[in-house]
């Protein structure tokens, strides 16, 4: 991950057309490791080998023709668990961030517009969350609830949320700063308007970044949550939730933990470097800076 500096680097003039791209070998490798896993992902929506609660395997069988992976204690294949876990890390990703985006954002632009004590509680609302780890908070608001993956998927992105909203905060203040937004102002343009057509367009490329980052963190909560049993309950099999059955088991069948294992390291992975190199190629600042 990169200095906080490099995400918050301040825009000095308008945006006025499509951001200057070029050439990221990271974000190439990102996005053929993200594209894999989300292809494996899809693939479980359309097809399985096995039903996710078929036990008719054997328990603890290895790797043969039927079962690629082998099966786990309770006889299930484990090629199809992990399908299934590849399918639930990106449901929670995507959704964490959406939820993480549009309350972020909104809390983010209301916090930047607003002045006085209003502003100061909104400040201090978010550095209040901030404050508790996501995981924690996120243990907190689905222990209150049923362990479900809408509940873990809520969790993660109202802690998320704050993260987003804070930095979207400092930009969009930094933004408001500039000579443009004035003339804005004094031609006649609404507050709406402004927002939409100037401070969002020169705030998405730094946003883009910082929410894909929360993506391989939402996945890597959502494994945690579930690795503790507060995830998607049974027959649906998490990453985390194959970690946590497997690892009595690993010195006897230990393909019941390293395949999750490794899924999850090279989502994380390639997710962050797609964060890498979009901050490469929308920034051309800071690739000038790295060259």
């Amino acid at each position: 991950m990169k200095p906080t500096a490099d995400l918050l680097a301040p825009a000095s003039e308008p945006v006025t057309g499509r951001p200057r791209t070029g050439r990221s070998g990271t974000l190439v490798v990102g996005a053929v490791l993200t594209a894999a896993i989300a292809l494996f992902a899809l693939v479980s929506v359309l097809w399985q080998p096995y039903a996710s609660d078929d036990t008719s395997g054997g328990r603890l069988t290895g790797p043969s023709g039927d079962h690629l992976l082998g099966t786990d204690k309770l006889g299930r294949d484990l090629f199809t668990q992990l399908m299934t876990g590849s399918r639930i890390a990106f449901e929670a990703g995507l959704g964490s961030v959406l939820i993480a985006a549009t309350l972020g954002i909104t809390l983010g632009v209301l916090a930047a517009f607003a002045q006085g004590w209003l502003d100061d509680t909104l400040s201090a609302l978010l550095d209040i969350l901030i404050a508790f780890p996501t995981l924690l908070l996120a243990m907190l608001i689905v222990a209150a609830h049923s362990a479900t993956l809408g509940s873990a998927v809520l969790a993660i992105g109202l802690a998320q949320s704050a993260v987003v909203g804070r930095l979207v905060r400092i930009l969009v203040k930094r933004v408001l700063a500039q000579d443009y937004i004035t003339a804005a102002r004094t031609s006649g343009t609404s507050w709406p308007r402004t927002v939409v057509g100037h401070v969002l367009p020169n705030i998405w490329p730094t946003l883009v970044v910082n929410l894909a980052l929360q993506f391989g963190l939402a996945v890597l909560a959502e494994a945690g949550l579930s690795y503790l049993g507060l995830g998607a309950p049974p027959p649906n099999a998490s990453w985390g939730g194959m970690l946590q059955e497997a690892q009595a088991t690993f010195t006897t069948a230990p393909a019941g933990a390293l395949a999750p294992g490794v899924l999850l390291v090279l989502l994380v992975i390639g997710v962050n470097l797609i964060a890498d190199g979009l901050r490469d190629t929308l920034d051309p600042a800071t690739r000038q800076r790295r060259s």
